[in-house]
């Protein structure tokens, strides 16, 4: 698939910034997963309160970082002077984005435990129900931090896109959650240095990105048939980008 090979080696050309950005992330996940085993001895409050905190500084960061990995997917060297300029850009829909996630797992946290305790199938379907309804937000809010960089800044705009292009491509869209869960799992062997989180977003990134042609053809093209999109003819462009490569080109491109 385009997709893998596309996202690969845009992670693989920008190989050191990719690991400098993941650094970063690994710093600020310190707060949220060290910080409060130290805290709870002190006030337990103290302790969930610094995981809050430190989780929405790691989104924060995401967003930013996110912006970054659009210049990657875009052939564009990330900036690495330029990720304050994105801070400041992107928190207050990354702030929002990380709230509505705890929410999210608080719902389902409580929730859960409560409807299980009810019996019945009144309690059944309503933890089905939740069940379907993470599954469904996890799936569609791979698309949040590509479309704030890609397409809107609006919260709520970004949001309704998030669900418009998850339901007007189901598949796509548990392709990509797929491929989301192998870059966390693959990532846990080399400690989050690669492909990690940045790699994780720049794979994100990517998709929307080739996505996108899809809907670029069908407003050219409105009689066209959605079912039928010539991808072989609208990657063609990205292909010729990304080139072919071989296994000395990728470690001595300076011998090509």
């Amino acid at each position: 698939m385009f997709m893998v090979k596309k996202a690969f080696f845009d992670m693989w050309d920008h190989f050191l910034g990719v690991v400098i950005m993941n650094l970063g992330i690994i710093l600020l996940l310190t707060v949220p997963l060290l910080l409060p085993s130290v805290l709870i001895e002190i006030s337990v409050f103290a302790a969930i309160a610094s995981q809050v905190v430190g989780g929405l500084l790691v989104i924060v960061y995401c967003g930013a970082i996110s912006m970054a990995a659009r210049d990657i997917a875009n052939y564009e060297g990330p900036e690495f002077g330029r990720v304050y300029e994105y801070l400041k850009e992107t928190w207050k829909s990354s702030v929002i984005f990380g709230l509505i996630w705890l929410a999210v797992v608080f719902v389902a946290v409580v929730g859960v435990p409560v409807y299980a305790n009810m019996g019945g199938i009144i309690g059944l379907a309503a933890i089905v129900f939740l069940f379907w309804a993470l599954v469904i937000w996890t799936l569609a809010s791979q698309f949040y931090f590509p479309i704030r960089a890609q397409l809107d800044s609006n919260v709520g705009k970004i949001i309704r896109k998030c669900f418009v292009i998850f339901f007007d491509n189901t598949f796509f869209a548990l392709v990509l959650g797929i491929g989301s869960i192998a870059i966390v799992v693959g990532s846990v062997f080399t400690a989050l240095l690669l492909p990690g989180i940045t790699g994780l977003l720049i794979w994100h990134q990517v998709g929307l990105k080739l996505r996108l042609l899809k809907y670029d053809y069908l407003e050219a093209n409105p009689d066209a048939d959605r079912k039928r999109i010539p991808w072989d003819a609208l990657l063609i462009d990205e292909r010729e980008r990304v080139g072919k490569r071989t296994l000395r080109g990728m470690i001595f491109p300076w011998k090509e």
